[in-house]
């Protein structure tokens, strides 16, 4: 079946979550998108290891529908590789500093002399200008940076969240600007630059309170699982475990005050509106504490439900991966990868299309496995590949 994307070859260059998640999305929907990894096989490749090879959670998860090749691209006899590849693409994605890319022979004005229609998608912690385009940053850095770990935990420990938003945000916005440059490239016949940072993804998730503090100048502090606009927007323990809670606007907070038994609040001055509930939200959240704690997490998920109040369990890992609407949904794919005692479950496309739906047509790659098979299709004899694997090339 042809896919969306079928027909687009994508060179992928990324590393750990941000570059690589942008191609893979690509690559769901039928983009041929080409991994080029060090010899030795990309530093992430090893985390969360799961294989007998040590490939570990997050390369498997997030790498699949790809290709393979091996080489150093600061090779002095990688050039002609280099050329070949570029020449016969469409999009580059690298996520590595801009000057990285200009020693590799990545840059845009490179890749533009080889290929004019190219688009470069680059994907960096900072940007490719101001004072930290050089710096390099991973996901926690920039949670850091942007003023979401000053709000998040308690005062005496900020805390980081353990889900990579940030990296995952940047490859969405990265693979959706990457989409619109194919778009153009089409009506224009133009390539271009898409550029993705880690820091600008962080800002924008950031953007209310920090609007916030510099129009009104309230300075906020971390309230742990707490709303600042809202409440009762917390956690609240059950006889058996925990549940998350979000009332947001008057008609859902009056639902909730007459579920829990507690009429008398709707008229309460201090729960006029979401800010003063979020202002008031220790008030409102000793009256949700003594209608949870007398309940089973069942009884109050289908009590509040039926009320059309947004809830959920605390789910752990398994229970989560077990979760009826996840299977329902199919929201992860259990794949064979070489080396793992159990098959792996990889996550689903998480944007469905009706007509032209990505899908997971292979797992991810092992190192190397497509070498041979692009550099042929590049023009390289058997010979010319053996000699760049002596040279250490490939």
């Amino acid at each position: 079946m042809n896919q969306a994307l079928t027909g687009i070859r994508v060179l992928d260059f990324g590393r750990y979550i941000a570059g690589p998640y942008c191609a893979t999305l690509l690559a769901d929907f039928g983009a041929e998108v080409i991994r080029i990894e060090r010899r030795e096989g990309g530093e992430d490749r090893a985390l969360i290891p799961l294989s007998e090879t040590g490939d570990g959670a997050l390369f498997i998860g997030i790498n699949r529908n790809k290709k393979s090749i091996t080489l150093d691209p600061a090779h002095e006899q990688s050039a002609e590789i280099k050329r070949r590849l570029i020449a016969s693409a469409d999009v580059v994605v690298a996520n590595l500093p801009i000057n990285v890319l200009k020693k590799i022979g990545l840059d845009y004005d490179t890749l533009k002399a080889i290929k004019p229609d190219i688009i470069l998608t680059m994907v960096s912690a900072f940007g490719s200008t101001g004072p930290y385009a050089n710096r390099v940053g991973f996901d926690s850095v920039v949670q850091a940076m942007s003023g979401a770990m000053s709000l998040t935990g308690s005062p005496e420990l900020p805390t980081r969240s353990v889900a990579a938003f940030e990296d995952f945000g940047t490859a969405l916005h990265s693979a959706f600007g990457t989409m619109v440059a194919l778009f153009e490239r089409q009506r224009s016949g133009r390539g271009q630059i898409v550029e993705g940072s880690l820091l600008a993804t962080g800002m924008m998730m950031m953007q209310s309170l920090l609007a916030e503090r510099h129009v009104l100048d309230i300075v906020r502090t971390p309230r742990g699982n707490a709303g600042f606009h809202a409440a009762p927007t917390d956690t609240f323990q059950t006889r058996d475990g925990w549940i998350m809670v979000q009332v947001i606007s008057n008609a859902i907070f009056a639902r909730w005050a007459k579920l829990v038994g507690r009429p008398d609040l709707i008229d309460d001055p201090r729960c006029s509106d979401d800010l003063t509930r979020g202002d008031n939200y220790e008030l409102i959240n000793e009256a949700m504490n003594a209608w949870t704690t007398q309940r089973s997490t069942a009884e109050a998920i289908a009590q509040l439900e039926a009320a059309r109040i947004p809830c959920g369990p605390v789910n752990d890992l398994g229970t989560a991966l077990n979760d009826p609407q996840v299977k329902a949904r199919e929201l992860f794919q259990l794949l064979e990868y070489p080396g793992s005692p159990k098959m792996i479950p990889v996550p689903a496309t998480p944007v469905r299309l009706s007509e032209t739906p990505g899908e997971i047509r292979h797992r991810a790659p092992l190192i190397g496995e497509h070498s041979n098979e692009v550099l042929a299709e590049l023009g390289f004899s058997e010979d010319e590949v053996a000699a760049f694997r002596l040279t250490n090339v490939i």
